[in-house]
């Protein structure tokens, strides 16, 4: 595949910007990017939560020739992402289980006829033969690799499914790579890189600092009533994410926070998916919804006005703290990182990493 003219893909990437997504200008990192991908060049990005990374692949798919692909975790938001898409004018579809063979189909027939701009896969689906054979009979402009931290083995999202992906470059030697994250140390970006054979490929790293986001911490004592005070006195009426450890915890808060007259939804992975499905578009569509969820959800999600986002326990790691806290404050107002911490978490997080699975030196890391 040949890449555009760099001086034209530039106007026209600032083009589609404007006309397409409504923006004047591009965000720091975002234009560099761009270009390179434009360009034919492989990446791998680290940028905050919030910080427009879905640009840096959409902007190149509609700028190159072809169908840009872009493999997601997260199919219950797919849809959304799509009808967002849609919504703009860019012609997007996805393939996933949750589809009937129907479905499949037209989005399959709309491919081949490059009637599509972006094709949004599950991992799982990329993986299976008689998907890369349809992705055979049409033209790629570029693989984009969301939540690239999923490949990590140790990851707290770890996939195996991803790791699939090391051979795309194999298959598609002519077309560009771009995996994304939002949260990678160094071991971490480098096992993605390493995974995805990725290591030539051009590193972007975005600054971190989020000056919209207040970081709180407070001693615990009664650290549900002290939410609740938190919720009534700061954030009245407003949408935020509560995380707790456990399953048990996220259901027993909801159900306490509903009985105090905030409107609040549980989200973990042993709710059913439909009710999973279900909480999570309410909390997209619906203003002032407070989410109470495991670290199982908010991965991927496209929610602007999260103005809080609450922890009654500690967080496994900084970096997965990180990652949680940027879901505030996406449209770039205001926003809170709040915690309430005791020592007694420090013994439940040493407990938990004592018994968790892997070798020592995997617990090891996890105690640093």
């Amino acid at each position: 595949m040949t890449a555009p003219d760099t001086g034209s893909a530039v106007s026209e990437a600032s083009r589609v910007l404007a006309r397409v997504f409504g923006y004047d200008s591009f965000r720091p990192g975002q234009q560099e990017i761009i270009e390179h991908v434009i360009a034919g060049g492989d990446a791998l990005v680290l940028m905050p939560t919030g910080g427009g990374k879905s640009l840096c692949y959409q902007i190149p798919a509609l700028v190159r020739d072809g169908v840009g692909v872009v493999v997601s975790p997260l199919i219950a938001l797919m849809q959304d992402q799509v009808e967002a898409l849609r919504a703009a004018g860019v012609r997007a579809g996805f393939l996933n289980s949750a589809q009937d063979p129907g479905e499949r189909r037209v989005v399959e027939a709309q491919f081949t006829a490059g009637e599509l701009d972006l094709l949004y896969l599950a991992p799982e689906r990329l993986r299976l033969e008689q998907t890369r054979r349809l992705l055979d009979k049409g033209r790629i402009s570029l693989f984009a690799i969301d939540e690239a931290h999923c490949v990590a083995q140790w990851g707290h999202d770890f996939r195996p499914d991803y790791l699939e992906l090391s051979d795309l470059h194999e298959r598609w030697p002519d077309v560009p790579r771009i995996a994304l994250t939002a949260t990678a140390t160094p071991a971490t970006c480098a096992e993605i890189a390493q995974r995805l054979h990725l290591e030539d490929a051009r590193r972007f790293v975005a600054g971190f600092d989020r000056p919209n986001i207040q970081y709180r911490i407070v001693p615990k004592d009664n650290p549900k009533r002290q939410l609740l005070q938190f919720l009534r006195t700061e954030h009245p009426g407003e949408a935020g994410i509560v995380y707790r450890l456990t399953r048990a915890a996220v259901e027993e808060t909801a159900a306490w926070l509903v009985d105090n007259g905030i409107e609040a939804l549980p989200y973990h992975a042993g709710l059913d998916a439909r009710a999973r499905a279900a909480h999570q578009a309410r909390f997209l569509r619906e203003d002032g919804l407070v989410m109470v969820a495991t670290i199982a959800f908010g991965m991927g999600i496209d929610k602007p006005d999260v103005r809080f986002v609450a922890h009654l326990d500690l967080p496994k790691s900084v970096e997965g703290y990180y990652q949680e806290t940027g879901r505030a404050g996406r449209d770039g107002l205001p926003s809170t990182a709040w915690m309430a911490y005791g020592l007694a978490d420090v013994v439940q997080q040493r407990r938990l990493i004592d018994t968790s699975e892997g070798d020592e030196a995997h617990r090891r890391r996890l105690s640093i």
